[in-house]
């Protein structure tokens, strides 16, 4: 459905070693910093990027907005809440653990990064 995503970060640098550290847990490769100084994440399918905002204004978080990352097991969605933790990230909303609604069952956690998008780690439960 999506081609990439992209995020505004005030210091490239302090947001790639909380992204290098949390999609590492999630088994994605180190991010690669291009010739304009974006730092770009790839997969197979995905793309994942940070960029200080073209318009020259300091990046800010979308009120209401998520970035989801899919995680294996909850285990991998505490590795996950633990290296963001350790790497710049704010712990917001409820510890990490099980959600239920809409006939699901989650297992999330949430952060902010260091720019202060909100992200989160979601495991679907069987």
């Amino acid at each position: 459905m999506f081609s990439h995503v992209m995020l505004g970060a005030n210091d490239i640098q302090q947001s790639k070693t909380f992204y290098d550290a949390t999609l590492a847990v999630l088994g994605y490769p180190e991010g690669v910093i291009d010739p304009k100084g974006r730092c770009f994440y790839f997969s197979k399918h995905d793309v994942f990027a940070l960029t200080k905002p073209i318009d020259g204004q300091p990046a800010s978080k979308g009120n209401g907005s998520t970035i989801g990352f899919s995680a294996k097991s909850a285990d991998e969605v505490n590795a996950w809440h633990a290296a963001g933790l350790a790497n710049g990230g704010v712990a917001i909303e409820d510890a990490p653990g099980v959600r239920e609604g809409a006939g699901m069952k989650l297992y999330l956690a949430y952060l902010l990064d260091p720019a202060g998008n909100k992200v989160c780690a979601m495991y679907r439960m069987p």
